[in-house]
Parts: C-alpha cells; structure tokens; sequence
C-alpha cells in the first residue's frame, strides 16, 4: 500500500513528530510509513485521515499491478 502523508504533512506544515504526537504513534512509524515499510492499522489510518481532513482513500491507495 502506498500513501502521500508526506505530501500531506508538508501542506499542513507538519513535521513527523507533530504529526506522530497528534495521533499517538512515534515519529520512526511516521517515517516507516512514508517509505512503505509499514502498513498501518485501519484505525490508524482513519486517524491520519481524519487529521487531513481527507477520505482514507485520498491519503493511502492500493498498488495496482500493471
């Protein structure tokens, strides 16, 4: 699974740590994210979403195989 949370925490101008203290995770799974080494849990995602202000679905996205 992909995502754009970086893309979304620069227009929202957040760093890793304030985005992870906002949804009480630690900045290393803020950057484990962003390099697609971790999927997050659902509610987790729901939580980033909700953040953004964003469907789930603008935020994180399936890779498709071509």
């Amino acid at each position: 699974m992909k995502n754009n949370i970086k893309v979304q925490r620069a227009i929202h101008n957040l760093t890793q740590a304030d985005l992870a203290n906002k949804i009480g995770v630690s900045r290393q799974t803020i950057n484990a994210m962003e390099k697609n080494k971790y999927v997050p849990s659902t509610v987790l995602a729901l939580k980033i979403a909700k953040l953004f202000k964003l469907p789930v679905e603008q935020i994180f996205f399936l890779e498709t195989d071509d």
